[in-house]
């Protein structure tokens, strides 16, 4: 099994598969590490030079910085290196998968039908799935998250959850809610008075970010949305072995079915930025019209352009261009408090944080990050490194 996959649902690699998936993961830090120290080693040393010379000013946003560096060997040979990198994480795990997915339906009915959890899950056959989910086999996860391949079907659920677990390197931390869990633990910290009684996580796939949530305020009752079925069914399962009650549904974010000021708190994580530009702005609409008075509305992303330097921005961006994830350069283009205010939050009850690594950091360094707080991204902020931050930004109603 991949190393953060520890849990009921689990599958088991042959000793070869397993020595793909650790491998893909050692190129993965590879990439993300010695060959883009390379190519900005390269930028600052040759590229922008020239560029200074030709046009008497540095590059003064990322689009300028792509366009100096596209041409450029390195940045080729990067790009080419982590595109076959991403695809062979996935491929790195799909054997297991699909010999197991007969096992994995019938585990996750069992799970989702047990007595440990009294979550609950509701999926919808007429629900129809926005093709920017359909139409994109987002971060060139194959089949996405909404591909079904049999009756009550969680494959893709198991193809991310595994495929995650590769991919993040371990940054992600123990079953991969080190996002969860830090925010969470900032919040409580940050807000000890606070003490939501219903939580909805937008957007959640597998809810590995949900369940630090609901184990942070154990009273509250915590739903979770996704409009894949088969994810919600895992998380589902994944919740149940885990014995947190979550309620997941097969529901669209821009849209829900939800009572009007039904939810104290509304999260999301890396969430936003594969929605496109029309629905992040109902998106937002629907969580004010979902939130209480003196709620809260919180979305975990990676920091916004006008936040960082032009080569930062250019490098944040590249997921966008080759990645499979074309909304995530207009998301990171628009402004957060201006979204906010957009939706009706008002400007003053906006607010953005920068939060150490749980996982890397440890509680002290969470809980001291609450009298911390810059609003500065630095080069830690949402990057797989040593170190990394995460950044999240919303607004109280």
């Amino acid at each position: 099994m991949t190393k953060y996959v520890n849990h009921a649902l689990k599958v088991e690699p042959t000793p070869e598969e397993a020595a793909r998936q650790t491998f893909m993961s050692s190129m993965r830090m590879y990439v993300l590490h010695d060959l883009a120290n390379g190519m900005r080693t390269v930028y600052e040393s040759e590229v922008e030079p020239k560029f200074e010379r030709k046009n008497k000013r540095a590059p003064k946003d990322g689009v300028e910085v792509h366009r100096a560096l596209k041409k450029d060997p390195t940045f080729k040979f990067y790009s080419s290196m982590r595109c076959n990198a991403q695809e062979m994480v996935f491929r790195s795990i799909l054997p297991t998968v699909e010999r197991s997915q007969d096992a994995l339906n019938k585990k996750a009915k069992a799970l989702s039908r047990s007595k440990k959890a009294n979550g609950t899950v509701e999926t919808d056959p007429k629900f129809k799935v926005p093709r920017s989910v359909s139409a994109i086999d987002v971060h060139r996860m194959p089949g996405n998250y909404d591909t079904e391949y049999a009756p009550d079907d969680v494959t893709q659920g198991a193809v991310y959850d595994n495929g995650i677990s590769v991919f993040s390197m371990g940054f992600f931390g123990k079953n991969l809610d080190d996002i969860g869990s830090s925010i969470s633990m900032f919040i409580q910290n940050k807000y000890p008075k606070f003490a939501p009684e219903r939580i909805l996580d937008m957007g959640c796939t597998i809810g590995h970010n949900t369940v630090p949530w609901a184990k942070a305020y154990p009273k509250a009752e915590v739903h979770a949305i996704d409009v894949g079925a088969p994810v919600v069914r895992y998380g589902h399962a994944r919740a149940q072995a885990a014995g947190v009650p979550v309620h997941f549904h097969q529901q669209n974010a821009e849209a829900t079915d939800f009572e009007d000021e039904s939810f104290d708190l509304i999260f999301s994580s890396m969430f936003l930025h594969e929605v496109p530009k029309k629905g992040i702005k109902k998106v937002f609409k629907e969580a004010r019209r979902l939130l209480k008075p003196g709620g809260l509305m919180l979305h975990m992303e990676l920091p916004p352009n006008k936040m960082l330097g032009a080569y930062d921005s250019f490098y944040l961006d590249w997921d966008s261009y080759y990645n499979k994830e074309p909304f995530y350069k207009p998301f990171r283009d628009m402004d957060p408090q201006a979204v906010c205010a957009d939706a009706g939050f008002a400007k003053n009850k906006f607010v953005q944080y920068i939060i150490p690594s749980l996982g890397q950091y440890g509680e002290k360094a969470v809980k001291d990050s609450v009298k911390k707080q810059t609003g500065k991204a630095d080069d830690q902020t949402g990057r797989f490194a040593a170190g990394i931050h995460w950044y999240c930004f919303g607004a109280w109603k």
